[in-house]
């Protein structure tokens, strides 16, 4: 079984080495503490949210603090090709659970999109709020699928936002029901001609709409701005599933996986 991660910021583990000790404080020792009640002996992981990562066992326990004696360092580099779900506000926590489930799959951004569509808004005087939860979600889900890199959360778009997005993104996915070329097409097409071109990150979005869909007008405009459609699957998923399904997919297909 894997070891349970928990994370400091970053830069806090630069200086690690194996025999070197790491002690960890805040609200992750509370609950590595008492929550997880982890004791002296037992292994546990130290992340920082950037990639870096300890391997370690328990030295000493506090309230409030939590000793790790570092056996080990390893540094994880972000993929070659990054996917950023771009998820449209949704009704019911579904946006939520959305960026909760492709986290724990591996996303490496998510990107709150107040579409025409969309029963939730998130009014100015509350979107900071709106934002930090959003962060805490995929934070938590990171941390449930010992990752060592938190997925960012950017900030959120309305149309004029995405359209700008669309158009420095190497690859834009709307998924639409009414698309013709399904997305394992879409994307094997785009990798084979990322293979003539030259090597480096490149960003794929992929794009979910809210409950009732994404208005034409929209459609046109993202397109217009570099944006194509593609078919996930023969059935309507949730606003929740779409970016999910989009995930694994992309993953595999992407050599993520």
């Amino acid at each position: 079984m894997s070891n349970p991660v928990f994370f400091t910021p970053a830069g806090n583990l630069d200086q690690q080495v194996p025999g070197s000790t790491f002690v960890l404080g805040g609200a992750e020792a509370r609950h590595a503490v008492t929550v997880k009640r982890l004791a002296v002996g037992e292994a546990v992981d130290i992340a920082d949210g950037a990639g870096r990562r300890i391997t370690g066992t328990v030295t000493a326990v506090a309230p409030q603090e939590l000793t790790v004696e570092c056996s080990g360092v390893s540094t994880e580099a972000r993929p070659d090709v990054r996917l950023v779900l771009v998820q449209a506000l949704a009704k019911g926590d579904r946006d939520e659970l959305a960026a909760e489930t492709v986290t724990e799959l591996g996303i490496d951004a998510v990107v709150p999109w107040q579409a025409e569509r969309s029963i939730v808004r998130w009014k100015p005087e509350r979107a900071a709020k709106a934002h930090a939860k959003w962060q805490s979600v995929v934070t938590a889900a990171a941390k449930q699928a010992r990752r060592a890199w938190i997925p960012e959360v950017r900030a959120a778009v309305d149309g004029t936002g995405l359209q700008a997005a669309v158009a420095a993104a190497d690859l834009a996915v709307i998924l639409h029901e009414d698309a013709v070329r399904p997305l394992r097409q879409v994307l094997e097409a785009w990798q084979e001609q990322q293979q003539s071109g030259d090597a480096g990150p490149r960003e794929v979005l992929l794009i979910v709409g809210p409950e009732g869909g994404i208005s034409p007008r929209e459609v046109t405009r993202l397109c217009d701005a570099g944006a194509v459609t593609a078919l996930l699957g023969h059935h309507v998923l949730r606003s929740s599933t779409a970016g999910p399904a989009a995930t694994v997919l992309a993953s595999d297909i992407l050599g993520r996986w």
